[in-house]
Order: structure tokens, then sequence, then C-alpha cells
């Protein structure tokens, strides 16, 4: 084991993972490779995850609903001093991204992997961000970088710039807040109803416009830096394929986009988080148009969901240079040695049924076999016979697979798709393979419209067998009679009675307020 990282008094840093599921486990084995003990937060939802028994600690924060529990940044404050905490990694969701809690961990004397709050705040309000981005020299699409007072003005503007135009909630994320405009008649109803949404969901209704740009691209460059004065960019990611404006399948480096745009955007990129004086890891997204013009749409300054992809192509572990970081150490690595080396592609595996509108589908996982083989990860936080919570998002694992080339790498995702199998609850594995085999994804020329332009999704029918298709496997089929014969409770105490013995005796149970 290498050595641990230490404070200055010589006992190693403690790292308490303010976050659940697949990106705690994450966190938590990253850390251990580096030798420091960790605790895990977890609600009363979560007392039996998978991350609560990983960690060498564990906390309870609260009920099952994250305003009790994992948004609690004063109980997970109060852990760190009730356990000699020194760094909390907050992972992606949840506090990542909160400038408040951040100066909070400050106060507190708890270094905060991640960005300052001054970061946190210049990119966190778009309008700012836009702002911030125009006076360091960074391209942006044409809007505005205020919010509009009334749908009248929405109007003005957009009859001013040109339609189709964007609305956009000030304060957003994932696609809440969100209006595509074709045309006037449309505007005031559109802004309206972005403005109510993004009230509900962000307690901040300022709505702003930006020129829609037709047929774009999403791509984004992930970015590394310390607080000795490196900044680099680790290259590039595709996230256009997206369902109502959220990420489903991923990859690296972006397809059929020239190296001279792949570098201009990562030189970009670092002129963007230098602005901000930005520490960590964090992700510069932008629109490409047809014609590989790029314009800066927002900055993530967190960790991403799909930096798998990253990691695979480029063998830079992001959350170890994260912690390295939040210690006080330069990065490992220079911007001249980091090199992109094959493909990856990443599919999100949901608890969600394609046969309903993609409604979530939370329950017990009665069957969970995860593929393996070369060049396939999986990054997930649960088991057989452990449950999927309805108070979070619904994700169950992430897939990633790497190849010598896109087709190789594609390859490899479907074929570890066909073997992964999930029994007792709905899911979108079928969803994520006919997205993947369609002509659009294959060629590598899409844009963010594809999901709209593949149509309707047809789930199987039961009997056409396959591991897209429970039904069509005997042994599927036996194994869930039996658990529900049995009740999840069985299923669950059977997977607790084959855990390894080093598994049982690293739990250590206790229960904070």
């Amino acid at each position: 084991m290498p050595n641990a990282h230490v404070r200055a008094d010589g006992t190693p840093h403690k790292v308490l993972v303010a976050n659940r599921g697949e990106i705690a486990c994450r966190v938590i084995r990253a850390c251990r490779e580096l030798g420091l003990p960790t605790v895990a937060v977890y609600s009363e939802a979560d007392a039996d995850a998978v991350h609560t028994w990983l960690a060498d600690e564990r906390v309870l924060l609260g009920g099952a609903n994250s305003t009790d529990s994992y948004l609690r940044g004063d109980r997970v404050l109060a852990a760190c001093a009730e356990l000699n905490v020194t760094l909390i990694h907050p992972g992606y969701g949840f506090l990542s991204e909160n400038p408040d809690f951040r100066d909070a961990c400050d106060a507190a004397g708890v270094g905060f992997v991640g960005p300052g709050a001054h970061a946190m705040r210049q990119m966190g309000v778009k309008t700012l961000a836009r702002e911030t981005m125009q006076a360091a020299g960074v391209p942006v699409v044409p809007g505005t970088d205020t919010g509009l007072a009334d749908g009248a003005a929405a109007r003005e503007m957009a009859e001013n710039m040109g339609y189709p135009v964007m609305l956009k909630a000030a304060s957003g994320g994932g696609g809440k807040g969100m209006r595509l405009v074709r045309e006037g008649d449309d505007i005031v109803a559109a802004f309206e109803g972005a403005q109510r949404e993004a009230a509900a969901y962000f307690g901040d209704d300022t709505v702003y416009i930006e020129k829609f740009i037709e047929r774009p691209r999403h791509v984004e460059v992930q970015v590394l830096a310390d607080t000795h004065g490196n900044t680099v960019h680790v290259f590039d990611r595709e996230c256009s394929v997206q369902r109502r404006n959220q990420k489903v399948i991923e990859e690296s480096p972006a397809p059929h986009l020239s190296d001279a745009t792949r570098h201009a955007m990562g030189a970009v990129a670092v002129q963007a988080a230098r602005a901000v004086d930005y520490v960590g890891a964090g992700t510069i997204e932008f629109l490409v148009d047809p014609d590989e013009n790029f314009y800066f749409l927002e900055m993530n300054t967190r960790l991403q969901v799909e930096h798998p992809v990253t990691e695979l192509v480029t063998g830079i572990d992001l959350v170890v240079e994260m912690l390295r970081v939040a210690m006080g150490a330069p990065l490992s690595v220079a911007q001249g040695d980091i090199q992109q080396r094959g493909h990856a592609v990443e599919c999100r595996i949901y608890a969600e049924d394609p046969a309903q509108n993609f409604m979530p589908s939370p329950g017990t996982l009665h069957v969970y076999r995860p593929p393996l083989g070369p060049g396939v990860r999986v990054d997930d936080g649960c088991v057989e016979g452990g449950e999927i919570p309805r108070f979070y998002d619904p994700m169950i694992a992430k897939i990633s697979t790497w190849g010598s080339d896109r087709e190789r790498a594609i390859a490899r995702m479907d074929a570890a798709l066909s073997e992964f199998e999930i029994g007792g609850i709905a899911h979108n594995v079928p969803y994520l393979r006919w997205v993947m085999e369609s002509a659009q994804f294959q060629g590598g020329r899409y844009d963010t419209g594809i999901v709209a332009q593949l149509g309707d999704f047809v789930p199987p029918t039961p009997g056409e067998g396959g591991a897209d298709d429970p039904a069509g496997d005997a042994a599927w089929v036996l194994a869930a009679l039996l658990a529900q014969r049995a009740g999840p409770a069985a299923v669950a105490s059977q997977g607790a009675a084959s855990e390894s013995a080093w598994k049982r005796a690293s739990r250590t149970w206790i229960v904070g307020r």
C-alpha cells in the first residue's frame, strides 16, 4: 500500500464522502489507493447501501429525503468535528456546487476537495458566467448577460436576435427552466413557463435568452488545476446523446472533430478555468456548430458523471488528482504528458421504464449481475438483493468500455450491455442498445437532436430472448421466482451471509446526529 498522505501532526488525512451510490464508492476506492481512511454518510433509506460498508466509518445524517440528510451541510460538518475529519469530497450533486457550504467548510477548518466558493459563484449563475467568460476572451453564444424583465422583453430581444432562441434559467442545470422557441407567437408563454420552472427547481426565477445554435453538438473539456499555478486540459468528451436534456451516452474522444478544433477547445478551457482561479477537477461545456465554431455553454465546478471515459483514454485518475490537489500537492502530469489513446464509451444504466415514458422504477434488485471482460469498467453502488430507493436519482450503474478504436469500443459496449442481467425492476438497457445500433450513432456524425430523430422506442416484447428480455432467460426466471417466494428480506440476508469476512470486519457502526 502506498504511504498515507499525512497532516502536520503526522496522522493521515481522513476523508468524509458527502454523497451516496456509485460516486461515493468511486471516491472511497480512490482514498484507499492513497491510504486515506474514509467516512461514509447515509440516510435512513441507505442504511444498508454499499458505500456505507466500503468506508472505514459511517454516520447517519437523517431521514430518507435528501433535504433531511445529504443536503444537510450542518450535519455533515458536525460529523467531521466528531470524527476528526480533515477533508470532504462532495462527489457530484447534493452539496458539490454549493458555495455557502464551501464557505462553511472553510470556517470550520475542513478542507474541501474542489474549487473555492468564488469559482462556484462565478460559474453557478449562468448570466454571471457568460459575463466572466466574455471578459476572459472565451467565445460565448450570442445572448443576454442579465435576466429578462418579462415576456415582452423576451420577445423584443428574440426579434432583434432572430429566431430560434433558447430561454434558460440563470441558476439552472439539468435541462430545467429551458425552452426552445422558434417563432414569436410562442415566446411569452415559453418565458412564463421557464420562469415558473426555474423558481420551482432553483428558488430563482431569473431567465435569460441565447441564440439557438442549429444542429449543435455538446462537447465538453475536462480541466485539472492545482494551487501551484498549474492548469491543464484532459481532452474532450462527446455528450450529445441526450434525452430531455439529460446525458445518456458519452464518448471520448468526440468523433469527427478536427485536431485543430480539439486542441483549440482545450486551450480555451484552460483559459476559462484560469479566469476564475479554478482548483481541482472541472468541466467546460461547449456547443459546437456544424462548421466547428464552438461557444462556451457553462462550467461544472465539480467532477462529472461521465469522467470514466476520460480516465480510460488518458490513464489519469481524476479522483486521485483531486484528492492530491486538496492535500496541497501539485498535479502529477503536465500538459505535454497527456495523450488520448484509443476510444471509450459510457452508458448510464437507470431504473426507469422505457415502456412507461421512462418513469422511474425503484425497487429491489432481485437479480443484479453486471458484465465483465477486457476493456469493461462498471461503476456502481448496489448489489443483488439491494434496493434502488425512490428518493434519489434512479441510476443503477455506469458501464464504460475501452477499445483501440471507436468501432471496438462500441462493440465491447454492446456485448457488455447484452450480458447485463437486471431483474425485479424495469431498466433502460434495451433503449441504450437501440440508440447505439442506430445508423446515426454508428456513423458518429450526430448532434443533440439524435434522440428526437430516432423517434419512438418500442421495447422488445416478452419471448424475444437475450439479456434485454428476462423472460427469454430460464436462469433469470428461476432466480426471480425464488426471490419472490423468499421475499426481498431473505434475498438481502442471503447476500449478507455470503459476503466475505473482511467486508463484515470492515464495518464500523457510528451513528451521529
